[in-house]
């Protein structure tokens, strides 16, 4: 795998690890949030991760509260309302920043192996009108995230195959067959 490999992570239980426990694995890492209104994602990831788990593909997320405060909670509580309103069974892990000089080296590196995403709808013009309504600064300029679930594929070999953009739904036939063609790849 790549050097994405040696970026250290906390699990959301706080036990330092690195994506190198993940090795030979197709990779789908996954801003979070438990406020948002893309939150009932998770329900699709966690199909997504039970559909694809025992083929190599393993679903990866990352709470962070860089978007409209919508990820406040403490990583226990991220932890009891993922698995309680969700029934999340994919890996989470420790609450870190995805935007911004603090930005942790991971979502760095996602973010400079792949610039931009591939777009879903008009989620920025709705972002943009949400933005003003309440008062929140406007949506991030590509490269830096958009917003909450944004989806990075990551191939078998460590490599950045894909960035999906926040309203694509893990369902879409883009990220399944994407999803598909990463697995299939050796």
């Amino acid at each position: 795998m790549s050097t994405l490999t040696t970026i250290p992570l906390l699990t959301i239980d706080g036990t330092p690890t690195t994506l190198a426990a993940y090795s030979g694995k197709a990779l789908l890492i996954v801003n979070v949030a438990s406020k948002c209104g893309l939150t009932p994602h998770y329900t699709g990831l966690e199909a997504l991760h039970q559909r694809y788990k025992d083929r190599g593909l393993a679903v990866l997320g990352f709470p962070a509260n860089d978007f409209a405060g919508q990820e406040p909670g403490s990583n226990q509580e991220i932890a009891n309302f993922c698995s309680t309103e969700y029934q999340v069974t994919f890996p989470l892990f420790s609450k870190i920043v995805v935007t911004g000089p603090e930005k942790h080296p991971l979502y760095a590196a996602l973010i400079a192996a792949a610039p931009e995403h591939i777009p879903h709808g008009p989620w920025r013009e709705k972002l943009t009108g949400f933005a003003a309504k309440n008062g929140f600064p406007p949506p991030n300029e590509l490269p830096e995230l958009l917003w909450n679930f944004e989806k990075f594929l990551i191939g078998r070999d460590g490599n950045v195959l894909a960035r999906f953009a926040p309203d694509t739904p893990p369902d879409d036939p883009k990220i399944t067959t994407a999803v598909e063609d990463a697995l299939k790849a050796s």
